[in-house]
Parts: C-alpha cells; structure tokens; sequence
C-alpha cells in the first residue's frame, strides 16, 4: 500500500491531547487536527472540547462540504458525529475565545488530493461509515467518502453488506472506479482477498471441510458452498439446506483450469 496522505477519520485512536499552543499554531499553518465531538447544541454546530477546558465549535456550514446547505440534513449530519473523532483545520478564534474550527474544508483539501493523485487500483485504508442493502459507505480519508456495492465485497454472492462488514469496521480498500467530474468513488474489497489460485492451494481432493451455504441453484442442479470470502464450490443438491447454514462438504474434484471446485455436503 503506498502513502496515504489522507487518513480516515478515527483511524488512530491513540490521539494526542491538542492544546492551547497547538490551536494557535494550525491557524497559520493550516494543519489537519483530530479530536473527539463532545455535543451539539440547538443549531447543529459541533462542540469539541482540549486541553485546559478550551472549546472549539464546528459550526453546521462547516462541518460537510456535501450537504453543508441541506437544511432537511441538519439534525442527522450533526448529531450522528457525536462520540465520533472529526478532523479539522482552525479558522480563528471568536469574541468568546472559542476556536472556530472548520472539518469542510480538510474535505476540500482531501477531494482534491482524490482528484489529483488518486488512481483506479490504488488501495487505501478505510473505515466502514454506513451499510445499506445494496452495500457500505467507507471513508477513505479527510470525510471522504466512498460506495463498496455488495458485490464488490467478495466472490461469494451474500444477501446482506452485514455478513462481510460492520459499521466501525477498518478495512482496506481499492478503488475501483472514480468519477472526478461528480466527485463519486467505487470501491472494492474482494481484489484483497487473494485469487482463486491463493484460496484454492490449501485445498485437497478427497478431504472434507467446512463450508457456508449460498445461492441455490433454482434447476434444484446444486448448492453453492462457501469455502472462503473468494472460494466458491458447487455442492450436489440436497434437500433441507438453508442460506448461511454451516455445512461440511467432501472435496469431490478440483478443476484449476476453469476454476470450479465440485463437492458433496455430508
């Protein structure tokens, strides 16, 4: 995996304590700070709290760049980064001595080095932000965010985004497509899982393992097993087996040249 200028957020929870010092500093230099959303009050502004008691306010405009004027938005966009770790730049400090802090435009700098120097298969590190039915937002650094669809998730057809991933979950991840224009980004997971010829080479003719139940052929000609994330084999049919269920299954032939493993759930 080569440099990744930009980390995603809550990536290193070891964050050192930022400081008085420290907040002064990145108003010139413009540095990315991260630290943990304390509260949101009565208009969605983002309350974050340093050393010595020092606050910080993310106000509503600044905390997305993407629905930063969707007032429909409001109440969700700010109270889910509650808890949450948030990176930002420091704008300045207010009449109150508050540090007005800004995590839109560290997402500006990071669409940017997206645009720029990001490519179609670049892996990068990633934490799992939401699941939907038809797969998971990651983001990829600096709010960016982008779509793992579920069939980019593994070889292995599975009927919900749960079964490979979870919300917090860190994962890597390779671009798959980009489309600068719109600012959109297609992951995928299952390039990292190893080939056929990786998941294949412990497997043995004639031994029987352990596998997970998947699609079931509608002509009643098979059930596809599961052996691993990027390893499926065809099981002959039989009758009373359900979608997940453990199995354990007979190696009956390993064909490497149309890579189809056959088997025989006993």
């Amino acid at each position: 995996m080569k440099y990744q200028k930009f980390i995603p957020e809550g990536w290193h929870r070891e964050n050192k304590i930022i400081n008085g010092d420290m907040l002064k500093k990145a108003i010139e230099t413009q540095e990315i700070l991260e630290a943990k959303v304390v509260g949101c009050d009565e208009n969605y502004n983002l309350r974050l709290q340093f050393d010595n008691n020092i606050n910080g306010i993310i106000k509503r405009e600044d905390i997305e760049l993407i629905n930063g004027n969707n007032k429909e938005l409001k109440e969700n966009v700010s109270t889910s980064k509650i808890n949450r770790y948030v990176q930002f730049k420091v704008k300045g400090i207010d009449e109150s001595n508050n540090y007005l802090l800004s995590r839109k435009d560290v997402e500006k700098e990071a669409i940017d080095w997206m645009k720029d120097e990001v490519t179609e298969g670049t892996v990068l590190k990633g934490i799992v932000k939401s699941i939907q039915p038809y797969g998971a937002f990651v983001e990829i650094g600096g709010g960016v965010v982008g779509l793992l669809h579920i069939e980019d998730m593994s070889v292995a057809r599975i009927k919900t985004p749960r079964e490979r991933v979870k919300i917090g979950q860190k994962i890597n991840v390779m671009v798959k497509s980009m489309d600068r224009d719109n600012e959109k980004i297609i992951l995928t997971y299952k390039e990292l899982l190893g080939s056929w010829e990786d998941n294949v080479k412990d497997l043995q003719e004639g031994t029987i393992v352990e596998g997970k139940a998947r699609e079931t052929e509608k002509s009643k000609n098979g059930i596809f097993i599961e052996l691993k994330p990027n390893l499926v084999g065809l099981a002959e049919y039989k009758d009373g087996i359900e979608y997940g269920q453990k199995v354990n299954v007979y190696v009956k032939k390993i064909i490497p040249e149309k890579k189809k493993i056959k088997l025989i759930i006993v």
